[in-house]
């Protein structure tokens, strides 16, 4: 008799599984029959908020179904957006499209964010790809990475370097550049991308990295120079600005990127089905325009490839946290 119940109950187990997959089946099929929620983890007309919006304009064709653009800004580096999205329903109705701050630096920096990094999303896909670019203040008296360097070690303390916010990927890099050169820049953050470049712009402070996305306007309007970009190879917007490792500092490749997750455990149909989708998207040729135009290029992957980009991600900038002691509790 024990061993009738036994088998009746992994009968009635197998069963379950298999009404659930079927429904998770049935589910992907229909995916989407209601309008999609992309959720950006910063406040509407900022930056990042813009580019969603560039990158998403197709998405609604695509699918065939509305998208809505639903910005939470707050927390580090997003993460109130990103807690919203990972407690989420894994229906693929509610879906986040951040830079690295919610996913990789934010967590490295911020120990109790509110959510596991890995465990709470489901990879979707890298988008877009942008170079950072150095760059200064024109009254600083410095043309190229090293005479910054020189400089800095000259003047101790008088350098500051701006970024978006506390434990940032700027923010990081400015701790990866201390440990590279010896020099020490001053650090202050701000809250933003837009307050930062202001500040750079009104002289209160001399050099900072950002995305090409957001600071090249201000390099063609001869209102900062820059010296250098932090990708392996030549912006195609700033031709004649070298590479870090061309200006000496091999080890300072890095690059802005924006990428898409959904909750975790997301069903794999749909998150195939919305990679699909975000790669027709992003191939459309008005949309490679505007994206060249801001100095973005189109990285579109597989999950697997971005969620093992996510791990490397997440164990340098956590390296990195541990070795300058800026880990916050």
């Amino acid at each position: 008799m024990v061993a009738d119940m036994i088998i009746s109950v992994r009968a009635l187990l197998a069963a379950a599984l298999c009404a659930g997959l079927a429904q998770q089946s049935a589910n992907a099929q229909t995916y989407p029959n209601r309008p999609i929620k992309v959720v950006v983890p910063f406040p509407a007309g900022g930056p990042t908020d813009g580019m969603a919006r560039i990158i998403s304009e197709r998405l609604g064709a695509v699918l065939g179904q509305n998208i809505v653009i639903e910005n939470r800004g707050g927390g580090a580096g997003g993460s109130v957006g990103a807690k919203f999205v990972a407690t989420s329903d894994p229906d693929g109705y509610t879906i986040l499209l951040t830079p690295g701050g919610s996913l990789t630096n934010g967590p490295a920096v911020h120990k109790n964010i509110g959510y596991d990094p890995v465990k709470a999303f489901t990879p979707v896909a890298l988008l877009i790809t942008a170079p950072l670019i150095m760059v200064v203040a024109p009254s600083l008296p410095v043309k190229t990475v090293k005479e910054l360097v020189g400089y800095t070690k000259a003047n101790p303390g008088k350098v500051i370097w701006g970024s978006p916010g506390f434990g940032t990927g700027p923010h990081l890099l400015c701790e990866m550049f201390n440990f590279e050169t010896g020099a020490k820049f001053q650090h202050v953050p701000y809250r933003g991308t837009a307050p930062a470049i202001t500040a750079l712009l009104a002289g209160e402070i001399q050099t900072m990295t950002d995305p090409s996305t957001t600071i090249l306007p201000h390099i063609q309007g001869g209102k900062v120079r820059p010296l250098a970009v932090t990708t392996a190879t030549r912006a195609k917007s700033l031709p004649d600005v070298p590479t870090m490792a061309e200006a000496g500092f091999p080890n300072m490749q890095r690059y802005f990127w924006l990428g898409v997750v959904a909750p975790g455990g997301t069903p794999a149909d749909i998150v195939n089905k919305l990679n699909a989708a975000f790669r027709e998207s992003l191939a459309a040729t008005e949309t490679l325009q505007r994206l060249a135009y801001l100095g973005a290029d189109v990285a579109i992957g597989t999950p697997g490839e971005f969620r093992k980009m996510l791990a490397d991600e997440l164990a340098m900038w956590t390296a990195v946290a541990k070795a300058a002691k800026i880990q916050v509790e």
